[in-house]
C-alpha cells in the first residue's frame, strides 16, 4: 500500500505525534496557578513620603546684583534687557564677576530660541567661573 495513510512506519511502530488539546490544559493550569499566587501575596507596606509640588506663582525677589542673561531667537543676547553681541559677552561676566560679591545669573530663552546659542551662554558663564546659575522655564519675552 504505497502512499496509503498509514501511520505505522517501517518498523512497525506508531509515529509519534503531538497532542495540543492536553498542552493547552497545562498552560491554563499553569497561568490560573500563577494568577492565584500574585492574588495572595501581601500588599508592599511602604511610608508615606510628602513629594515637593512645583509653585505656579514665582516669588518675586528683586535682586540688583543678579544678571538676567536672555537669549532671542536670532541669536543675539540681552544683558538685563540691554542688547549685547556674542563677543561682549565674556567680558562682560568677568567684568561682573570680579565686581560683585556673590555673582548669580539667570538664563532665560525666547520661546523660539535655539538650543545652541543658549549652551553657548552657559558656557561662557561656566568659563567665568560663576557657580549660581538658573535657567528660567517659562517664556518670556526678550528684551522686556
Amino acid at each position: 500500500m504505497a502512499g496509503g495513510g498509514s501511520q505505522k512506519s517501517s518498523g512497525g511502530t506508531k509515529k509519534a505525534r503531538i497532542e495540543i488539546i492536553p498542552l493547552i490544559d497545562v498552560i491554563f493550569f499553569l497561568l490560573a496557578t500563577f494568577v492565584l499566587y500574585t492574588l495572595s501575596l501581601n500588599r508592599i507596606m511602604s511610608l508615606p513620603v510628602q513629594l515637593p509640588v512645583a509653585q505656579t506663582q514665582m516669588q518675586q525677589q528683586k535682586d540688583d546684583d543678579m544678571v538676567t542673561l536672555q537669549v532671542s531667537d536670532a541669536g543675539t543676547y540681552f544683558w538685563n534687557k540691554e542688547p549685547i553681541s556674542a563677543v561682549e559677552l565674556a567680558p562682560r561676566l568677568d567684568s561682573y564677576k570680579s565686581q560683585t560679591h556673590l555673582p548669580r545669573v539667570l538664563i532665560s530663552g525666547d520661546s523660539r530660541a535655539k538650543f545652541g546659542p543658549t549652551c553657548f551662554a552657559l558656557d561662557q558663564v561656566r568659563k567665568a567661573g560663576i557657580e549660581q546659575v538658573s535657567i528660567e522655564t517659562r517664556v518670556s519675552d526678550t528684551g522686556k
